[in-house]
């Protein structure tokens, strides 16, 4: 049994984030029946047919999934994928929907397919390499591509990480090649980048180097935010001129800040919250916007990423492996013992100031957390800090940092914490507010956005079962990779929504905003 050590401070803060402002209530969960290999990977809404479209990466197809009423999902059909590609994203707007297909060489061009509601082909279009996640724009005339452009497991062929921007004036069934245009970065340079942003890969350039990796689009539909998790950055991009006008370094977290505690180790036998002397990457991997009279807003959901590819390139180390400074680490010996920051998977591609060959400082993968930046200028406005790591410790201790397919608490804390993955953002009444689900640990947080400068916690909602077993399916839902936000007026219940697509027990969860 995991002992809770929290000081008296870390107790406050955690009563002080217990109120319930939402109510977020399970109504049904649909199954795809595939376990532990990407069921259920990202879910997108069509309020016209009251259907749910879910990316089924093991299918791989797209399954569709009647919604009418939502105690009772159903499968409709399933959109077949061509053999040997994959699906990655969904998106849907105006009957149409998008799909971002993967090629089977994933350093080759990927493919966006169209479809009406009911399965049948419209059109296809060659994109860039991986792509990862598409979007259409708010006024419906173009879909956005984030295409990763990974590098091959050896490392031999690095592709340009790129967004294609599909123009849809001349209709769906009328496009054509022509129709679509590559956003490159290969005008930036490593020396003008931020110093944050990171560009490490053996042999890249900058735009071999940077990952696109999620989309957000200002409600005028003139501005693109893309997130560059592996770089630690977002690319701003101006949609009708088709360039990426700016690179936004995100900076590090200061894990030594009051509000900044982790539990570092999953052999310290305890849930134990503290500073230590970690600088996070905040690397996030969704991202979604909200507008208000100051302006826009970008919220980030900062899970972390590592580059792995074994015989090629690894950049993961644990604490206890590296040399330390012992200028800048008096107490080194201690901390690199496994009850405290010994088991921490740090990058050895940083930390190393002075160039020789031990580590002054060490940088952690994500910061547990999600974040509030100036759309503007990509200032930091606001992060939560420890809050996801306090909530759960405080709620529901049986979940804390465990992962998405065990139940063994305090599994992940070495690694990347609840990691937080996926975010949306919905009107609920006269409010926004940001959602959240943490991949390991399959919790859903609410957040009211009313005062940016310090959202305030509203509700946390999971359905997992601990005493489960999630090899066999009864754990529960499992690494919620993607949420979709339905508002009131397009909700079947004329209640607001969430679709939690969860691609560890590849299930489809609806849940109710009360």
């Amino acid at each position: 049994m995991r002992r809770i050590l929290l000081t008296p401070l870390v107790l406050f803060a955690a009563c002080a984030l217990s109120a319930q402002d939402l109510q977020i209530a399970r109504l049904g969960t649909f199954s795809t029946g595939i376990i532990g290999a990407g069921g259920a990977e990202i879910v997108a809404h069509d309020p016209g047919t009251q259907r749910a479209y879910i990316v089924n990466a093991a299918g791989p197809n797209v399954q569709c999934v009647d919604i009418s009423n939502p105690a009772s999902p159903r499968l409709l059909f399933t959109i077949a994928i061509p053999v040997g590609y994959a699906p990655n994203s969904v998106a849907v707007k105006n009957g149409v929907v998008a799909v971002a297909i993967e090629a089977p060489v994933r350093t080759d061009r990927g493919l966006v397919a169209f479809y009406d509601t009911d399965g049948n082909t419209i059109n296809v279009v060659s994109v860039g390499s991986l792509p990862d996640m598409l979007t259409f724009t708010p006024d419906g005339t173009k879909v956005l591509v984030a295409n990763e452009g990974e590098p091959s497991a050896d490392y031999s062929i690095d592709p340009e990480g790129t967004v294609s921007i599909i123009n849809l004036a001349r209709g769906v069934r009328n496009i054509g090649q022509s129709d679509v245009t590559e956003v490159r970065f290969n005008q930036f340079r490593r020396e003008d980048l931020p110093p944050s942003v990171r560009i490490f890969g053996p042999r890249a350039t900058v735009a071999q180097d940077l990952e696109p990796e999620f989309i957000a689009v200002a409600p005028d539909s003139k501005t693109a935010f893309v997130t560059l998790q592996e770089n630690n950055a977002v690319a701003v991009i101006d949609i009708d001129a088709a360039r990426a006008t700016r690179i936004l370094g995100l900076g590090f977290k200061d894990h030594s800040l009051p509000a900044n505690r982790l539990d570092p180790s999953d052999r310290d036998n305890a849930i134990r919250l503290g500073n230590w002397p970690v600088l996070g990457m905040y690397q996030p991997d969704s991202i979604a916007l909200f507008a208000n009279p100051e302006g826009v807003f970008l919220l980030t959901a900062n899970e972390g990423d590592a580059r792995d590819y074994p015989g090629a390139f690894q950049e993961e180390r644990r604490v206890a492996e590296l040399t330390l400074d012992s200028t800048a680490f008096p107490n080194g010996d201690m901390l690199k013992q496994n009850a405290n920051l010994g088991r921490l998977r740090v990058t050895n591609t940083l930390g190393d100031t002075d160039g020789d060959g031990d580590f002054d400082r060490l940088y952690s993968f994500g910061a547990r957390s999600f974040s509030v930046w100036n759309g503007a200028t990509g200032a930091l406005v606001w992060d939560s800090g420890d809050q996801f790591e306090l909530i759960q410790a405080s709620n529901r201790p049986e979940l804390f940092n465990v992962s998405n397919n065990n139940n063994t608490v305090d599994d992940r804390s070495d690694d990347k914490g609840p990691e937080p993955e996926a975010i949306t953002v919905g009107r609920v009444g006269d409010k926004t507010y940001a959602f959240i689900g943490c991949e390991r640990d399959g919790t859903i947080y609410a957040y009211d956005l009313t005062d940016p400068r310090n959202p305030r916690y509203a509700a946390r909602a999971d359905f997992r079962i601990p005493t489960g077993d999630p090899a066999q399916g009864t754990a529960g839902d499992l690494g919620p990779e993607g949420i979709a936000f339905v508002p009131a007026a397009e909700s079947p219940t004329r209640r607001p929504l969430l679709l939690v697509a969860n691609e560890i027990s590849g299930t489809m969860t609806i849940w109710e905003i009360r």
